[in-house]
């Protein structure tokens, strides 16, 4: 029941040209996931639920206000036509609220860290969708500065806080961070680089947290002693990583490259710029996970217990799938 909800309600949101009934969807959405965040019952994951649900509460009522707000002003509820500047602005927020992007960030890694890492994977992956086709269909009413700030912010963001973490999934929170804000930023100019950004973060996010969960790692710690276990996991592992950090010859060169050179077209130098050095910051912790996997063997006194080579219940299909996507997809461009 939960997971058909979680579906229904991003399919209501694709499908809806009316700000209530993609309202509707991002409310069952929610509220299908909730379940799901709290099923362990660990307080951690109880913590996450609640403020991830407070966050999206807010943001769900801030979108009605302001469609509702543009209704009462303009008359028309339909969402090619926010007309109005304060309705637009309140709308670009609540969605940002939605997604993550800085400075709307604070409940990210925060939520992320408490739950599991299935439950983890589709917050980061699934549960982007419906905002952000919202966000591609107002793109047009919202300011471009506006748009701009939100882009930068998150990928500055998402480099710099994810560089003091050890806990993974906050790494992969603030890693979620900075893929928005490049989907963002080139919004305004390109909204289908904007998809094919979000398609290979998709991939990459998969392969990253299957591989996680396949370890059942949640700490750098653990990591060290991954490459005992399972060599060649090691190794795709961190191509994966690689390819999140956007290292040619990987599927996360493809967005990086596509959305500086349209940036550069557009003649903004300077943004394009700051983009690519941002990415650097991100690819410095990506490099650590690498670093801690595949070229530190670590010492016997391991802090973290040393795994048990115990059978797998996961299914390999979707780890494999997702990696080779990761990893292969750079001749797509």
């Amino acid at each position: 029941t939960l997971l058909s909800s979680l579906g229904l309600g991003t399919t209501l949101t694709f499908a809806s040209s009316h700000w209530l009934l993609a309202w509707m969807g991002l409310e069952i959405n929610t509220l299908a996931i909730i379940p799901l965040m709290a099923q362990h019952h660990h307080p951690r994951a109880v913590e996450a639920t609640t403020k991830y649900f407070l966050t999206q509460a807010t943001a769900a009522a801030m979108i009605l206000f302001a469609s509702t707000t543009n209704a009462w002003i303009t008359g028309a509820w339909d969402m090619n036509n926010v007309s109005n500047p304060i309705a637009s602005t309140m709308i670009i927020t609540a969605l940002a609220l939605k997604i993550g992007l800085a400075p709307m960030h604070f409940w990210m890694p925060e939520v992320l860290q408490g739950l599991d890492l299935l439950t983890g994977l589709v917050l980061s992956t699934w549960q982007k969708l419906a905002p952000l086709a919202l966000i591609i269909q107002t793109a047009q009413a919202i300011d471009p500065l506006l748009l701009t700030t939100l882009g930068l912010m998150s990928t500055l963001i998402g480099g710099w806080g994810g560089l003091n973490q050890t806990q993974l999934r906050k790494i992969l929170a603030y890693s979620s961070i900075a893929h928005m804000g490049w989907m963002i930023i080139v919004l305004q100019y390109a909204p289908q680089l904007t998809l094919l950004a979000l398609l290979m973060y998709i991939f990459m996010t998969s392969a990253a947290f299957l591989t996680l969960k396949a370890s059942s790692a949640t700490k750098i710690g653990t990591l060290a002693t991954v490459w005992s276990k399972s060599p060649i996991l090691t190794t795709t592992t961190a191509l994966v990583l690689l390819s999140l950090g956007g290292l040619p010859p990987l599927t996360g060169f493809v967005p990086k490259w596509l959305i500086l050179q349209e940036l550069a077209k557009q003649s903004l130098p300077l943004i394009a710029t700051i983009m690519a050095l941002a990415a650097l910051l991100s690819l410095y912790f990506y490099l650590r996970l690498c670093y801690a996997m595949t070229l530190t063997i670590s010492p016997n006194t391991t802090t973290s217990t040393t795994p048990w080579r115990v059978q797998t219940t996961q299914a390999s299909f979707p780890l494999a799938l997702a990696t080779v996507m990761a990893l292969g997809l750079l001749p797509v461009t």
